[in-house]
């Protein structure tokens, strides 16, 4: 490996892995990509006892080489973790009865104690596992995945990509609804082969060591991934960051991708934009769903970009939510104020689409990963206008969740998307769709995709 992990410097590499987790060396091939989850939990065990010499060989014969992986964080980790979380240094209380001031001492406070006392990463350990799961070198860096195919020959591939604060977990309840949709209420003709990689600096995927990975290098490297896994036809899928990289996919429009949904599509007019960069008031003769579209924007840039701007300008100085594991949750679940209210009330008891663990085990993937930092830096990669139109040129389709950062209106997504096949206007679901209501994001990709098959 040519990247250098710096939890190597804390002792966390072992014999036979990387990434400071536990990670087979097969022979790498496409056949073995394929296979399903029990078949390459063997493979995984047998290849386990080839030498390291074996192993280094395999990967200088074949740099396309596909390699299984699994997931086994080391018990001192775990240790550590939840010492960092007893051992939080709290401030005061806010000065307020709300949420203005930033995320509330008693939220944090009881997400602490869940995550110290009740949480166990062995469950999500074991999630990731049952899954298959790979690893491959792209332009020069290890990207790693999700591989789930359907049992229908006939299924539809899709690459998902995640976004910030979010990660593979984020795609893991929509895996079964998409590959077997019959279980699901569904039906077979809906059938998709689903592959969800973690982006560059993100998860278990690595950590890049140059500039330069932004979303159209990452959209260029998903490219490969596909026809890596001999895909000829497919779909992309993706929000927040997922969208950006799914865009540009589109935009470049490589081999044997056919179109793409996105969950948080980038509409927003020209008029309507100068409009928000002047603070003032919206423009005259807006409909009910766009004035209400203008409103969720005007108030996620007067008071919901904060996080954004300091990652784009200065990630690096982002020491204190690497080095403390409950300053990291307060800065991941202040994304955005729907979501933020959602994840507050989990955190009061309410039942919501998201659980107290749903909540916990991604943020303690971001910890165990260190992966802070690393993923702070797509932010300042990218030179992207976010919720400009990019003049998408293929099929394209929406879905406009009501509690989205803001819903975009099918005036202003027609416009965006000239060959727009599918738009549906949601009543319920935050920035995090397919976490939050994965059945009803997986029924808005089969509708989306069903006149493309």
């Amino acid at each position: 490996m040519k990247q250098t992990d710096d939890r190597s410097r804390r002792g966390f590499l072992k014999t036979g892995s990387m990434f400071g987790l536990a990670v087979a060396f097969g022979p790498g091939t496409i056949g073995e990509a394929f296979a399903d989850s029990k078949s390459n939990t063997i493979k995984r065990e047998a290849t386990m006892t080839q030498t390291g010499a074996q192993r280094g060989s395999q990967q200088a014969d074949d740099k396309n080489a596909i390699r299984p992986f699994h997931v086994n964080v080391p018990g001192a980790e775990l240790i550590d973790l939840r010492r960092r979380i007893n051992a939080t240094k709290w401030p005061e209380r806010e000065l307020v009865s709300d949420a203005t001031q930033g995320v509330q001492l008693a939220t944090m406070q009881k997400l602490a104690h869940y995550w110290a006392t009740d949480y166990d990463w062995r469950k999500t350990e074991a999630k990731l596992n049952s899954y298959p799961q790979f690893v491959t070198n792209i332009d020069g860096l290890d990207i790693h995945f999700i591989h789930v195919r359907s049992k229908n020959p006939n299924a539809l591939p899709v690459i998902v990509t995640h976004g910030w604060p979010g990660s593979i977990i984020e795609q893991l309840k929509i895996i079964g609804p998409l590959t077997d949709p019959v279980a699901y209420g569904g039906k077979a003709e809906d059938s998709f082969d689903v592959v969800i990689p973690s982006l560059p600096g993100y998860g278990f995927s690595g950590k890049p060591t140059a500039t330069g990975w932004d979303p159209q290098r990452v959209a260029r490297a998903w490219a490969v991934l596909m026809n890596r896994l001999v895909y000829k036809r497919y779909v992309a899928q993706g929000g927040d960051w997922g969208n950006a990289v799914t865009e540009q996919m589109a935009l470049q429009q490589p081999a044997g991708l056919i179109g793409i949904h996105t969950n948080m599509p980038a509409t927003i007019p020209d008029d309507i934009a100068k409009a928000l960069a002047s603070g003032g008031p919206p423009p005259s003769g807006l409909s009910a769903d766009e004035k209400y579209a203008y409103d969720q924007l005007a108030f996620f840039y007067k008071h919901g970009l904060g996080y954004a701007n300091e990652m784009a300008n200065r990630p690096q100085t982002l020491y204190g939510i690497a080095d403390s594991p409950v300053g990291l949750a307060a800065w991941m679940i202040d994304h955005d104020s729907q979501s933020y209210d959602l994840i507050t009330r989990v955190f009061d008891g309410k039942s919501e689409g998201l659980t107290q663990e749903d909540i916990v085990e991604n943020i303690t993937l971001y910890w165990l990963t260190n992966t802070a930092v690393s993923s702070a830096r797509l932010y300042w990669e990218s030179k992207l206008a976010f919720f400009a139109p990019k003049g998408v040129p293929i099929p394209a389709a929406v879905s406009a969740f009501h509690n989205e950062i803001y819903t975009a209106p099918r005036t202003w997504t027609e416009k965006a998307y000239p060959k727009l096949i599918h738009y549906n206007r949601l009543p319920k679901g935050t920035h995090f769709a397919a976490w939050e209501q994965p059945k009803v994001f997986s029924e808005e990709l089969r509708a989306s995709f069903r006149s493309l098959r």
